[in-house]
């Protein structure tokens, strides 16, 4: 018979909205039995985004609970981007959560990942289901700002001329590159005109550039932080550049290390182990500028800080520093939109790389977006995910400290990841792949070392909620205490 159409027992502790029932809830687990529950539906479309929840008062008389059981799962809703309290119109389904594919892997989970990962790693990573995803490098998806963009959009439309529909300059559409500028000297420090920055598809997409443009001018190798971003380094191997690591300690690159002509660095929050470069350090990289060393600036996460005060650039201090950054963490990687400041020597090679690459960005997102920059809609956007990326941080670290008590936490400061390290000789890579086998995405520190060290995980939290964080922390706890995962050192 259809559940839907059963008759509800008179006197039945439920609704009809959801068929609701709350002799299935747990034992003093109501509001998180009732957040689920809303959860799912939003999830699978019987609660469609733009719909409306019942009222508070109206649900927790028909549940027969109190009305805070009610407003706190609503508020769970709200904090995972999900919901949104709207005045008299009540609370709003906004956005559904990031459903896992089909839990029928194409793959065995783990032999996706191995010690010796090829290009294919992140591609094939991102495929595999799994329930919780706790990799890094992704924001909320959740809390993308749907109604700004398509505000900013429709203006944008009703301003565009039949001109802006053709080709246009490859280092990008003039508005971006004055909202860039603007953006630059107002949260970075950096004064640049906009006829020197390029808009690029993403860091990656500098990264090539850059590499073919440094290859062309003679450069073979550029140094990289150790460790350093596995991804980084393919882009630029892919270029046919040699990577040398060089030591990254707790005030960051050891720049007296340094023996190549020039270096990729992360040094508002270094990746993975989100360090920042030091003053001393930094007034030793000038001196390195000066005497012709090449810097490569990845801005990685600048804009994610909780517990510190902001980092300037170092191409604020240092205008011959190439300079990268986007958007990708602060609104979404698929709008595949960033910037590239480079000093004069470079800078008409990698117009020209730019121009043979793709003849330009899509101009739509690029004029929409430096309108949410120029309307103050992208701070406001920042000041929201900031707050939601926190809360999640301090649920990660609760989560380390109850469930792998013995892992040291680093780079809490700021940013979308935390790194954890062990005092144990593990195979960070089996530890990966076995919690994959069980659901959960991680990444081994080990993939970003190219020098020695000890084992680790990298972990995500930003897309994640506090629940599913405390889940996957907890399997990574019971996955290090089997006995045969590690051996004390001696």
């Amino acid at each position: 018979m259809d559940r839907a159409k059963t008759p509800r027992p008179e006197g039945s502790i439920g609704s009809d909205f959801l068929q609701l029932d709350v002799r299935e809830a747990p034992p003093g687990g109501l509001a998180d039995w009732l957040a689920g529950q809303l959860r799912a539906a939003i999830a699978d479309g019987r609660l469609p985004v733009g719909g409306r929840l019942p009222a508070s008062r109206v649900l927790a008389a028909e549940l027969r609970v109190s009305r805070g059981v009610v407003t706190e799962a609503y508020q769970r809703l709200i904090d995972d981007g999900h919901a949104a309290g709207r005045g008299r119109a009540g609370t709003v389904v906004v956005a559904a959560p990031v459903l896992p594919p089909d839990p029928a892997p194409a793959r065995p989970p783990a032999k996706v990942i191995t010690p010796m990962p090829g290009a294919e790693v992140f591609d094939a990573v991102r495929a595999t289901p799994a329930r919780i995803d706790l990799t890094p490098g992704v924001p909320d998806l959740t809390a993308f700002p749907r109604a700004a963009w398509l505000r900013a959009e429709r203006a944008v439309l009703d301003e565009l001329e039949p001109a802006h529909f053709g080709y246009g300059d490859p280092r990008g559409a003039p508005a971006m590159r004055r909202a860039v500028s603007h953006w630059l000297a107002r949260s970075r420090g950096i004064r640049a005109d906009p006829g020197e920055i390029i808009v690029v598809a993403g860091v990656a997409q500098a990264l090539t550039l850059v590499g073919e443009v440094l290859r062309q001018h003679g450069v073979s190798e550029v140094a990289v932080e150790d460790p350093s971003s596995l991804g980084a380094r393919q882009h630029l191997h892919h270029c046919g550049l040699a990577t040398p690591p060089v030591p990254v300690d707790e005030d960051g690159l050891r720049v007296d290390a340094l023996k190549s002509p020039a270096v990729l660095l992360t040094p508002a929050h270094q990746f993975p182990m989100g360090v920042v470069l030091g003053g001393e350090r930094r007034r030793a990289l000038m001196r390195w500028v000066a005497d012709g060393g090449i810097v490569v600036e990845d801005d990685y996460d600048a804009e994610h800080r909780y517990d510190r005060a902001p980092v300037p650039a170092v191409r604020s201090m240092v205008p011959e520093v190439c300079y990268t950054g986007s958007v990708s963490k602060l609104l979404a990687p698929a709008l595949r939109v960033g910037w590239l400041l480079a000093p004069p020597r470079f800078f008409g090679d990698l117009v020209a790389a730019k121009r043979f690459a793709d003849l330009g960005n899509p101009v739509l997102a690029q004029l929409v977006l430096a309108r949410l920059m120029e309307t103050g809609e992208l701070e406001r956007q920042l000041r929201v995910v900031r707050a939601r990326h926190r809360r999640r941080r301090d649920a990660m670290i609760r989560a380390v400290a109850s469930e792998l008590p013995s892992a040291v936490v680093h780079g809490a400061a700021a940013g979308l990841h935390l790194t954890i390290t062990f005092d144990v000789d593990l195979d960070d890579v089996s530890l990966a792949a076995a919690a994959l086998a069980e659901g959960v995405k991680v990444q081994p520190l080990s993939w970003h070392r190219q020098l020695p060290g000890p084992p680790g995980l990298v972990l995500g939290y930003a897309a994640r909620t506090a629940t599913e964080i405390a889940e996957g922390v907890a399997l990574l706890g019971r996955l290090v205490k089997t006995p045969q995962r590690t051996v004390k050192r001696v």
